[in-house]
């Protein structure tokens, strides 16, 4: 081997390293824009409930969906069978 092979060799593992570190740490720069959290606001004060508080109804439960699907299915049976 001549010194011109070995510097080959040196300044390829270097340069390889180098770029990997490179390469490396953008990629965790990058993987942290999505963790950025932005500060949120503390949630309204509740006001003090006197006794039971019914929770507000956001829509139909469960066994509602469930009855009205029921419902449908029944009903196109029925036009499928006449």
């Amino acid at each position: 081997m001549n010194a011109n092979t070995i510097i080959n060799m040196v300044m390829r593992i270097i340069m390889r390293k180098v770029i990997n570190k490179g390469i490396n740490t953008g990629i965790n720069q990058v993987g942290k824009v999505g963790r950025r959290v932005k500060p949120q606001a503390p949630p309204p004060a509740q006001p003090a409930a006197q006794g039971h508080v019914q929770p507000q109804s956001t829509g139909p439960t469960r066994a509602e969906v469930r009855a009205e699907r029921r419902a449908k299915r029944a009903a196109a049976q029925q036009q499928n069978d006449a």
